[in-house]
């Protein structure tokens, strides 16, 4: 007897990956972040109704609860922003004035990026100076390594003023002494990865240089580089996120008029909490840009090398 299957068509495996992607890595993600939103206004409701009850509403005439929640969502200053009012905010500051304008929150992003690029690029290229010297010394492994750790002791709202008197002194002036603060918190986790990474090569590897006659300069290119790069790039990504804030910190003493850090003082100054809160959340993001770019590179470095992408 002849029967006619219904064949069901094939699910694109394009559509049905995407799906199981966004199923295991976007939902969490959403529900984190809805959770973060509700908690942002609950918070922003309790916080700012005594303020709304003595500044906004008519305590005598009474209200209800609808024009209290209406009024702490709506404050001009109020002690917690909330979500919306950082949105609108945000939006007015990138649309509204020109990008070399100082109310436009990309002229200040442009200010504190370059001061903590360059002091990540410092600060990374002095953590591989120390890195590569503690190595191939016993005395400096011993004398350095107890000084480097002490140095992140010393809180860098202490040391900022210090170094920038001094640099100013000197005749440094604008990016500079901010990068060196940058470079401070920089170059630590780099330090201390890459002492772990260029030491992580195996006994019988180091020995089969020897065997083949390498320098030690050989041996630091072609065998403890390679292996200590799964070190090296976590590593880096800390390393900027701290770098933005060294850099940040840095425009807080001095009084700058440019840079993220010196618009959150200007909004704590004249008591604008929603330009306050508009420039943490820019340099959450720029700060989120930073160490993406570290991954992507990271990600094409394994490749290219062979590793795991």
């Amino acid at each position: 007897m002849d029967t006619m299957a219904e064949i069901e068509p094939p699910r694109s495996p394009s559509s049905s990956g995407s799906l199981q992607r966004f199923w295991h890595n976007g939902l969490p993600v959403a529900v984190v972040l809805l959770t973060v939103l509700l908690a942002w206004y609950v918070a922003a409701w309790r916080l700012n109704a005594p303020g709304a009850i003595e500044r906004v509403l008519d305590e005598e005439a009474g209200y209800t609860q609808r024009e209290l929640f209406d009024a702490t969502m709506s404050m001009e200053r109020p002690l917690m922003p909330a979500p919306h009012q950082v949105v609108m905010d945000f939006y007015e500051s990138l649309t509204e004035w020109p990008v070399d304008n100082p109310r436009n929150l990309l002229f200040h992003v442009a200010v504190t990026g370059q001061s903590t690029l360059l002091g990540f690029v410092m600060g990374t290229a002095l953590g591989l100076l120390l890195s590569i010297l503690i190595v191939h010394s016993r005395t400096l492994d011993r004398a350095l390594m107890p000084w480097i750790v002490a140095s992140q002791t010393v809180p860098v709202l202490a040391i900022a003023p210090i170094v920038l008197v001094i640099l100013g002194t000197l005749g440094f002036s604008g990016v500079a002494p901010k990068a060196v603060i940058a470079m401070y918190l920089c170059f630590f986790p780099v330090t201390v990865a890459m002492v772990a990474g260029l030491r992580s090569p195996q006994t019988i590897e180091t020995e089969m240089m020897h065997t083949y006659a390498a320098s030690r300069w050989q041996s630091l290119w072609l065998l403890r580089m390679p292996a200590a790069l799964p070190f090296l790039f976590p590593a880096l990504r800390v390393g900027v996120a701290a770098g933005l804030v060294g850099a940040m910190v840095a425009e807080l003493p001095t009084g700058a008029v440019a840079g993220l850090g010196a618009r959150l003082l200007t909004g704590s100054y004249y008591g604008q909490t929603i330009q306050i809160w508009s420039a943490l959340v820019m340099s959450a993001l720029l700060g989120l840009t930073l160490t993406a770019s570290v991954a992507l590179v990271e990600r094409m470095v394994l490749r290219n090398r062979g590793g795991v992408a």
